[in-house]
């Protein structure tokens, strides 16, 4: 199918949350998964566009995720394999299963061996792209726990290190949620990039330009023009930006995820010896990633009443916060996505236009009926 290109003037259309979610379960059904497990994936997915993470949303349906089932590098009908298990950590092999899926399986397995041990580690190896990890580390909040998800990027290596000529690492994003009291939970989601790889693809696609500090040329100048990561004009920099910056923070988590991720579960990892064969371009593909969820119940080790009363005056007292600017005011990571969540339920999930008429080409192909519009007379 075509993709098409999403011009900034397009008008959003605002499709059903339920309606967008049973199509995208209908679609990874007839790609081999099963409903239920196609109905998490999906979920996941649709957080994306839910929470106003549209780069991680169903945008990437036909971009991302259906070619890993047509080209065979995701499994549909795959079971994870227990490796070892020692009771509060677990190593598994996801044996290629659709990341959208394992992640937050393997995150529910984290939160109950952490109902039993007071934590829960999940190590993950050859498991696949998982989307927002936000979404995941959030079902631990959800059951009143501190949840984390890191993941590498198996053995797709996109930037350099702070000095270096050739690509080592992935983004590398992990995500922490907490439950804040009364509060919507707190969810910290991050690349250790600047940005993810699919804030620039979006730019890209909208025909916009990036801001200096995102990208820069061979001679470290910066560059505004989204398209030419993929052309290999530009790399992609370290959260923090140049060194004299604090790229080395950057670059620094985005190892500490390598070594969570990928070298505690023997996944692929960036940093293999073909690395130093790069051209200073992006090298490899993301196939054997590892992941790994843990999840710390607070409830384990003191009253359960006592943690909640100090979320809430933790997360309440941010919100207290005088602003400094005239009609501002002090949020916190989550925060505005939960709202935006809450709207998007309400109003529905806004798909701009070229977007919808990829999910509706889809349906074509597979004879499924398209999410409409609300408002929509077809």
């Amino acid at each position: 199918m075509s993709y098409a290109t999403v011009n900034p003037a397009e008008t959003e259309l605002r499709i059903p949350y339920e309606d967008l979610l049973t199509f995208v379960t209908d679609v990874l059904v007839s790609r081999g998964m099963r409903e239920d497990r196609a109905r998490s994936a999906a979920e996941a997915l649709c957080y994306g566009d839910l929470t106003g993470l549209s780069s991680h949303g169903v945008a990437n349906l036909t971009r991302l995720y259906l070619p890993l089932f047509d080209s065979g590098r995701v499994d549909p009908v795959a079971e994870p394999l227990v490796v070892t298990d020692r009771g509060a950590a677990v190593l598994v092999d996801a044996r290629r299963s659709l990341g959208l899926w394992a992640a937050s399986e393997l995150m529910d397995v984290a939160i109950r061996r952490a109902a039993t041990h007071g934590v829960g580690l999940v190590s993950v190896r050859n498991a696949t792209h998982f989307g927002c990890a936000g979404y995941h580390a959030g079902r631990a909040a959800e059951q009143r726990m501190v949840g984390l998800i890191a993941s590498n990027c198996g053995r797709q290596r996109i930037a350099r290190p702070p000095g270096g000529a050739v690509a080592m690492l992935g983004t590398n994003p992990f995500s922490i949620a907490a439950p804040a009291g009364p509060h919507p939970p707190y969810i910290l989601d991050m690349s250790t990039t600047v940005v993810p790889t699919g804030r620039i693809r979006a730019a890209a696609r909208n025909g916009e330009s990036v801001p200096p500090g995102w990208l820069e040329d061979a001679e470290g100048q910066p560059v505004t023009d989204p398209a030419a990561f993929d052309r290999g004009e530009a790399a992609l920099l370290w959260l923090g930006g140049r060194p004299e910056t604090g790229a080395f923070k950057g670059f620094g988590l985005g190892l500490l995820v390598e070594v969570l991720a990928a070298l505690v579960s023997g996944s692929g990892m960036g940093p293999e010896p073909e690395a130093l064969l790069g051209d200073g371009g992006p090298s490899g593909s993301d196939d054997d990633i590892g992941f790994v969820t843990i999840a710390i119940a607070p409830d384990a080790l003191r009253p359960a009443e006592d943690v909640t009363e100090q979320a809430a005056m933790l997360f309440g007292t941010l919100l207290g916060c005088p602003p400094a600017q005239k009609g501002g005011s002090v949020s916190y990571p989550g925060r505005r996505e939960a709202q935006q969540a809450e709207e998007n339920q309400r109003l529905g999930v806004p798909i701009p236009e070229p977007i919808h008429r990829e999910l509706t080409e889809l349906a074509d192909l597979h004879c499924l009926r398209a999410p409409h519009p609300i408002g929509s007379t077809e």
